[in-house]
């Protein structure tokens, strides 16, 4: 249901091509996580020595899902509108409120730098904007959160771009140091329509414990 194509850009950035499966297929491997790592980082699946590989911090006491206050699987949220998620990275456990805050189209030439040619050909870019903020009590330093999609009209998953390194039109960063309650950070996913005739119209997260199977992950419309 899946396979990945790989595109290597000079040195410093390297992007893969992921193509969604169908939501009845079998749940997905979770996508490489993605940071700010050093140039001369080429190596999917975050090879190399990106931020988000750091050591994470002790584990944290959070609630979890569908507990009082927290998002619902397969619950739908507005653009805009906060999901309030457990969230696990490693050993590290928090609880994080999940904001999609827009769906930006793009235009195919935005994609020239990672030189992905006709593995992208008709497609359009859109860029996923969504915010992350610490609501729980754990430091989530050097987490990554990832897990975000973009949805198309009839419901299908849409195709994503990952890229280790900095584009600077949809940067997607590892937590910083630091990340404690009440920090928040704006990050950015790369997904694509199959055409110019076809828009992105929503976005899903699929992190644990929700899932694209059985239709559990979380929605924004």
């Amino acid at each position: 249901m899946r396979r990945t194509a790989l595109a290597t850009v000079g040195l410093a950035v390297t992007a893969t091509l992921t193509l969604s499966g169908c939501k009845s297929g079998n749940e997905e491997a979770p996508p490489a996580a993605t940071g700010s790592p050093t140039a001369g980082s080429a190596q999917p699946g975050g090879a190399g020595s990106p931020s988000a590989t750091a050591s994470p911090s002790a584990a944290g006491s959070e609630a979890p899902a569908g507990a009082a206050g927290t998002a619902k699987p397969g619950q739908s949220f507005k653009i805009g509108q906060a999901a309030t998620v457990p969230f696990t990275y490693g050993s590290t456990q928090g609880t994080i409120a999940l904001t999609v805050t827009s769906i930006e189209q793009g235009q195919a030439a935005d994609l020239d730098p990672l030189k992905l040619g006709d593995k992208v050909k008709g497609m359009v870019p859109y860029y996923i904007h969504y915010t992350v903020k610490n609501v729980g009590t754990t430091d989530l330093a050097y987490s990554s959160v990832g897990h975000v999609k973009g949805l198309l009209p009839d419901g299908g998953e849409a195709n994503g771009v990952s890229v280790i390194g900095t584009f600077e039109k949809c940067k997607d960063e590892a937590l910083p140091k630091g990340f404690t309650n009440g920090q928040s950070q704006t990050n950015c996913v790369i997904t694509m329509a199959p055409s110019a005739q076809v828009k992105i119209t929503g976005a899903e997260y699929w992190g644990e414990p929700y899932s694209t199977v059985g239709n559990k992950a979380l929605t924004w419309k």
